[in-house]
């Protein structure tokens, strides 16, 4: 069990967003976050790891479902929240922005992306996306049985060096690989597994120019913040979420700062 003494700055202990979110954390140790593209046998994943543990409900103020379960491993409780499947996480619509917002500013111990193995190459945008946000995330590899009756080999050692994450194969409508990825999820979460996310950089000079000075601003304001490149990105990018989360303080909750919605813009305007 977690030595809440020892672990003040973990995830996990970020009790405020995360009851904002309508996460209730009692009894668990670590939050497990299940997110991935509509049609990829998520809800079987978030099914076969929770079983009869579960329960639904809406995120608040949101009329979007929220499914939450939980499982054990290893004399550790897991709570695992089952995110609105998406595309992407670039917040264009109300599903998108409750999945970026509950990586972003509720910080899960994990993030469990489930691909469809057979159409791996379109679901590696969400991938992507997720590993710009958080640097703890496990790559669900789910219908591999179907992949393999249409001849598609993936090689998930080379997708692990590749990602910087653990990728554990499934089938999890038979049950498969189910153990090996509840295993990789303690493994990050427990910090045995060490990611190293693969992140883009495909930025001109002048963008990660003031990419770099902007990060450099938050951090300044929330030290904690495991994303600060990308939440640098999302400002200049004048998404207002994002600005109004930085001017109030409530990016991750961290750290309040004496920082108005006007100064953060005349930051971004000046870069």
């Amino acid at each position: 069990m977690i030595d809440v003494n020892k672990c003040t700055t973990c995830p996990v202990h970020n009790v405020g967003n995360l009851k904002k979110l309508g996460i209730n954390m009692k009894n668990y140790d670590y939050v497990v976050a299940l997110a991935g593209n509509p049609n990829t046998g998520k809800s079987t994943v978030f099914n076969n790891l929770t079983g009869l543990k579960q329960h639904t409900g809406n995120w608040p103020g949101k009329t979007v479902t929220r499914a939450e379960g939980g499982f054990e491993y290893n004399s550790s409780k897991f709570k695992l929240v089952d995110l609105p499947g998406t595309y992407s996480l670039l917040s264009t619509s109300t599903d998108e922005q409750v999945a970026r917002d509950f990586i972003l500013f509720g910080q899960p111990d994990v993030t469990v992306v489930v691909v469809d193995s057979t159409r791996l190459e379109r679901n590696l945008n969400l991938v992507l996306q997720v590993l710009e946000i958080t640097d703890r995330a496990v790559l669900c590899l789910n219908l591999m049985d179907e992949a393999k009756r249409n001849n598609i080999k993936i090689d998930e050692r080379q997708l692990t060096k590749d990602l910087g994450i653990p990728v554990i194969p499934t089938e999890a409508r038979q049950s498969v690989g189910m153990q090996d990825l509840i295993n990789a999820i303690f493994e990050v979460a427990s910090g045995k597994f060490v990611c190293k996310p693969y992140r883009i950089n495909s930025k001109s000079i002048e963008l990660s120019y003031a990419i770099d000075k902007l990060s450099q601003e938050v951090k300044q304001a929330f030290p904690d913040i495991p994303n600060a490149t990308w939440v640098a990105l999302r400002l200049l990018e004048g998404d207002q979420s994002i600005i109004e989360a930085v001017g109030t303080g409530e990016l991750g909750n961290i750290k309040q700062v004496n920082t108005s919605l006007e100064e953060i813009k005349l930051k971004v305007e000046s870069i």
